[in-house]
C-alpha cells in the first residue's frame, strides 16, 4: 500500500507528467475560451445574427481585431493541447497522427487569424446583403477552415479507433459520433449558401467537436498521472 502510494505520488511529481498534464490543461480551455469570446461578441456587436452569420464574420469591422486575437489564442491553446495528447498517448495506436491532426487544426486557425473572412450577408453594419465578392483573403480563409476542420474530424477517428483497440467502447462511440456530426455540420455550411439551418447545423457541430476536445484532454490529463505510475 505505502510502495503504491509512493509511485503514485512520484509519477504526479514526475515533470514530464506534470509537463503533460499542464499541455492537456490548454487542451481543456481552448474551446471554451474561443466559444465564450465568440458568442460574447456575437450578443453584442451590432447587426450581428447568430443565426445567418458565421462566427469568422467577427473578424471584420472597428472591433474585428477582437476575434483576430481569439483565433489567435484558440491556435496557441490548441497546439500546446495537441503537444498534451502527443505526450499522454504516447506509446500506442494513434500516438502520432491524433496530434498531427489536432496540431493541423491549431495551425489552421493562425491562418483564419491572418486571412479574414470577407463581409457579407449585411456585416458589418452597411455591408450589402449577400455573399458579395470574395477576395483572395477570403478564398484563403475559406482554405485554411476546410483543411482545418477536416483534420480536426479525422483526429476523432483516429481517436475512436484508438479507444476501441484498447476495449473502451463509449469513448470510442463519443470520439466516433462527434467526428461524423462535425463532418456533416461542415458540409451543411458549405451547401447551404447561408441558409439559416446550414449556419445554425455548423454552430452546433462547432460546440460539439470543442466540447470532444476538452472532454478528451481532461479526460487524459486525469489518467496521465495513473498511466505513468
Amino acid at each position: 500500500m505505502t510502495q503504491q502510494l509512493t509511485r503514485t505520488a512520484t509519477a504526479t511529481c514526475d515533470p514530464g507528467t506534470s509537463a503533460t498534464k499542464s499541455l492537456l490543461g490548454y487542451g481543456v480551455i481552448a474551446g471554451p475560451v474561443y466559444v465564450v469570446v465568440s458568442l460574447a461578441q456575437a450578443l453584442t456587436r451590432e447587426g450581428f445574427d447568430l443565426t445567418r452569420h458565421q462566427w469568422s464574420l467577427l473578424a471584420n469591422g472597428d472591433l474585428g481585431w477582437i476575434q483576430i486575437a481569439n483565433f489567435v489564442l484558440a491556435a496557441l491553446t490548441t497546439l500546446a493541447g495537441a503537444a498534451g495528447l502527443r505526450r499522454a498517448l504516447a506509446p500506442g495506436r494513434g500516438a502520432t497522427w491524433a496530434p498531427r491532426l489536432v496540431a493541423g487544426y491549431g495551425i489552421s486557425l493562425i491562418g483564419a487569424a491572418a486571412f479574414r473572412a470577407d463581409p457579407a450577408l449585411g456585416f458589418p453594419v452597411g455591408t450589402p446583403e449577400g455573399m458579395g465578392v470574395i477576395s483572395l483573403a477570403g478564398i484563403l480563409h475559406l482554405a485554411s477552415g476546410a483543411v482545418g476542420f477536416t483534420c480536426l474530424a479525422a483526429a476523432c477517428f483516429v481517436i475512436a479507433r484508438r479507444f476501441a483497440a484498447e476495449g473502451r467502447r463509449a469513448w470510442a462511440v463519443y470520439s466516433r459520433g462527434t467526428g461524423v456530426v462535425f463532418l456533416a455540420s461542415f458540409v451543411a455550411v458549405a451547401m447551404g449558401a447561408g441558409a439559416v439551418w446550414a449556419n445554425l447545423t455548423f454552430v452546433s457541430g462547432v460546440l460539439i467537436v470543442w466540447a470532444w476536445l476538452s472532454a478528451l484532454s481532461l479526460h487524459l490529463y486525469r489518467t496521465t498521472a495513473v498511466r505513468h505510475a
